[in-house]
Order: structure tokens, then C-alpha cells, then sequence
């Protein structure tokens, strides 16, 4: 079995990035000279991902033409978020509400991705599949990221996450779901970690580790950083 679909969540305001995300949407910055949501896309060509739902909200047009003016060859579908911004539980749940897909992989374009995350990718796939899990969250050690500043998100042992005092890994911004687990929402303002704290009170938040260095372009100094080296 395979993922079929992919979603990359841009419909954030990108705050911590103004005055830049003023007048551009987060995902349309350069680092190395190719917009984040084009590393995004590149990744999921090269895990030979057909489908992508994007989600939208601020400055929404100026993702709608990028996408149609670069043409990806893939099929890729732009889905608003609406009146209001639905956070990223309820942007992911507006994505895949009318999909007959059952599995998604779901990517923060914050990240900086390059295609030496597509073993791990792979690897993530096997191990949800093969161990009929509904969820599986890349996750990295802090000693990884670039952004020396993250407190970490998760504690990870076996595979299993759950969150301590001190926590010792950050998910990177990629995660396969399935689509039961927004069954019990409705289209409404949720962010994805109401569900991952509902599945870690039942020890069924699983985490998969990569050894990539984790780039995430988390606020305008970490940014100017990255574009200056």
C-alpha cells in the first residue's frame, strides 16, 4: 500500500516572519533561491505522489497563481479555508472531507525539505502500513535543528510519543493520518493537536525518527540566517 494524497498546509498569517508575510504568504519565500512550497512539491514528486490538496487562506491568490503559472505536472488541488482561518486541524479536516482517500501525508512547508527526506518518507510509510496504525509523526533530537532555540515537542520511545517534563524531539512538520481520525469533528476552528493529545492519553501517538538535519524557517531571524549562508 501507498500514500495517494498529499496536503501542504498554507493558510497561515506567518507573523513571526513580518514585515515579509505582509505582502507575501509564508510558503512564497526563498531560501537557496526556490520558494518553500516548491521544495514541498519537489519532495512529493520525488516520493511519486500524483495528488496534492493545498489548503489557503491569507494572501490565498498569490498561492493559486503561483501554482498554476509554475505547472507541477501533478494534479494539484487548491482548497480554501473559508470566511476564517480553520488552524491546522480544521484546514487538514476541509482537505480531506470530500477525498475518497482514507490515508494522507500531511507537510508544514515551513520546513526546509530536500529530497534526502524521501528514504525516511518511505521508511514512514512501510512502518504505518505494515503496523496498521492510524497516525505517524516525523519527529527529530533537538541537537538536529537548525533553530537551536526549540524546547522540543515529544519524547519518543519505540516508536511511541508522548510528552514529558522535558522533551527531547520536534516534529518536523510531516505526518501521515488517516482520515477516521477527524471523525468526530466537524468543519470548525481546531488545531491538529487537540487529536494528538487525545491519542497520547491513549498511548496511540506514534513517532517516527529522522536523522535529517531539520531546517524550519520558524521566525525573520532564523530566516535572515538562512538566507545569508
Amino acid at each position: 500500500m501507498k500514500i495517494n494524497t498529499a496536503l501542504i498546509l498554507c493558510a497561515g498569517f506567518g507573523k513571526r516572519l513580518n514585515p515579509l508575510t505582509i505582502q507575501k504568504p509564508k510558503p512564497l519565500l526563498e531560501v537557496n533561491d526556490i520558494t518553500l512550497l516548491e521544495n514541498t512539491i519537489n519532495l512529493i514528486k520525488n516520493l511519486n505522489i500524483l495528488n496534492v490538496k493545498i489548503n489557503s487562506f491569507h494572501l490565498k491568490n498569490q498561492i493559486k497563481n503561483f501554482v498554476s503559472k509554475k505547472k507541477f505536472n501533478l494534479n494539484i488541488e487548491i482548497i480554501e479555508d473559508g470566511n476564517v482561518i480553520l488552524d491546522t486541524g480544521g484546514g487538514i479536516l476541509n482537505l480531506i472531507k470530500e477525498s475518497k482517500e482514507k490515508n494522507f501525508i500531511v507537510f508544514n512547508p515551513d520546513t526546509v525539505w530536500n529530497l534526502n527526506y524521501t528514504k525516511t518518507i518511505k521508511e514512514m510509510q512501510n512502518f504505518y502500513f505494515e503496523n496498521q496504525i492510524q497516525n505517524l509523526l516525523m519527529v527529530v533530537k533537538k541537537n538536529k535543528s537548525f533553530d537551536k532555540r526549540f524546547k522540543g515537542d515529544f519524547e519518543l520511545k519505540i516508536n511511541q510519543l508522548s510528552k514529558e517534563k522535558i522533551n527531547n524531539y520536534i516534529f518536523t512538520g510531516c505526518q501521515i493520518i488517516n482520515k477516521d481520525l477527524f471523525s468526530s469533528f466537524k468543519n470548525t476552528v481546531f488545531s491538529i493537536s487537540k487529536i494528538w493529545d487525545d491519542l497520547i492519553k491513549d498511548n496511540k501517538l506514534y513517532g517516527f525518527e529522522s536523522f535529517n538535519e531539520f531546517v524550519h524557517v520558524t521566525d525573520l531571524e532564523i530566516y535572515n540566517k538562512l538566507v545569508k549562508n
